[in-house]
């Protein structure tokens, strides 16, 4: 995956590849590095690259903000993947009709915040998946409501399958 990591006026390009179970690499600026990630809390992460050790706490915002304290500092990140940015970038019109969410790899539910039925703001979390050992809130493209869900928790799901449809409110 690749993804557009910003903190305030200051961007970069970050890919994300799985090489193994907690094992990663991660170019950043054409840096290489490999990690190894482990899950220890709800929000904390044990990372070790190149053979250093670091505590990381997360605080998954909307689902494109991170919070990370690491190393005594804090970070305040926009993360955003590449299709999304490039849409951005192409001066894509706002989506008009309903929107189906896809997962972008496999996972499994851990937890469904929103209902068929509900009214659902842009950016609010609608489910949760966990996805290479990271819980990661997927949240509503659009203002509208869920007009369905693509699978319950606890179902593990395929990349590219469909995970929710948002409709405007007034096509729904």
């Amino acid at each position: 995956m690749i993804y557009e990591v910003s903190e305030g006026k200051e961007s970069t390009r970050v890919e994300l590849h799985e090489t193994g179970e907690n094992h990663y690499e991660v170019k950043i600026d054409g840096e290489t590095l490999h990690v190894d990630v482990t899950k220890s809390a709800r929000t904390i992460y044990s990372v070790i690259e190149d053979g250093r050790q670091y505590e990381a706490m997360v605080d998954e915002r909307r689902g494109d903000r991170l919070d990370i304290s690491l190393g005594g500092r804090m970070f305040h990140l926009d993360v955003v993947d590449e299709r999304t940015r490039l849409l951005a970038e192409a001066g894509s019109s706002a989506p008009t009709g309903p929107q189906t969410v896809a997962a972008d790899m496999p996972g499994k539910i851990v937890k469904i915040e929103a209902a068929v039925g509900q009214t659902v703001s842009e950016g609010e979390v609608i489910l949760i998946i966990e996805a290479m050992k990271m819980e990661n809130p997927i949240a509503s493209p659009i203002d509208g409501v869920v007009k369905e869900l693509g699978a319950a928790e606890g179902d593990a799901v395929d990349g590219g399958a469909m995970l929710f449809t948002v409709a405007p409110v007034e096509a729904a």
